[in-house]
């Protein structure tokens, strides 16, 4: 008797069995929409710790910066990578991308910087709208202290990090990347 409605129409012909079974689908699935599993509550616990977690990182670098700023070594490094950053080549045909605070920085460099900062030597500071290249200690340091200053910077101990590889122990040596692949 639930459904005698449902019978009628069917047999006047006013509605077609897929449709039927459609609408029952629809209403289970609203009511599994409306039972509460406790996620909600996990969801919010989980975005309230991490909006702690930014507060805590936030107040920790604003309070480094400012012991930093009051030693003089903010001015010290932004005079150092001034004077220690690399020109990049007028002629870079390489565009090299960094992420720095959300936001996609580019940069036209060449081969060999490219494997430079791809090995760790050299490291990219952002400062006033200007980026530098610059080695990398002085990179770690800059991330040290100010590290939204920090562009790029090679990280051997992360997980994200590309294994390097001696020409003597490389097994592709003998395969050449075709042009079009360089991404």
């Amino acid at each position: 008797m639930a459904n005698a409605l449902q019978e009628q129409l069917l047999k006047a012909g006013l509605t077609s069995k897929q449709k039927a079974r459609d609408v029952k689908t629809q209403q289970r699935r609203n009511k599994k929409a409306k039972v509460d599993d406790g996620s909600a509550a996990l969801k919010e616990q989980i975005a309230q710790q991490k909006a702690q977690q930014a507060e805590k990182d936030k107040a920790l670098n604003e309070q480094r910066f400012a012991l930093a700023s009051e030693k003089g070594q903010v001015r010290s490094l932004i005079t150092e990578f001034n004077q220690r950053a690399i020109k990049l080549p007028s002629d870079g045909e390489i565009k090299f991308n960094f992420t720095l605070e959300n936001k996609i920085y580019s940069l036209y460099i060449n081969d060999e910087i490219q494997k430079q900062l791809l090995n760790g030597s050299l490291g990219i500071v952002r400062h006033e709208d200007k980026s530098y290249v610059v080695p990398h200690k002085l990179a770690e340091r800059v991330n040290l202290l100010v590290p939204q200053w920090c562009g790029y910077l090679f990280d051997a101990h992360s997980g994200t990090s590309h294994a390097q590889v001696t020409d003597e122990d490389d097994p592709y040596a003998g395969y050449e990347i075709p042009d079009d692949l360089m991404w």
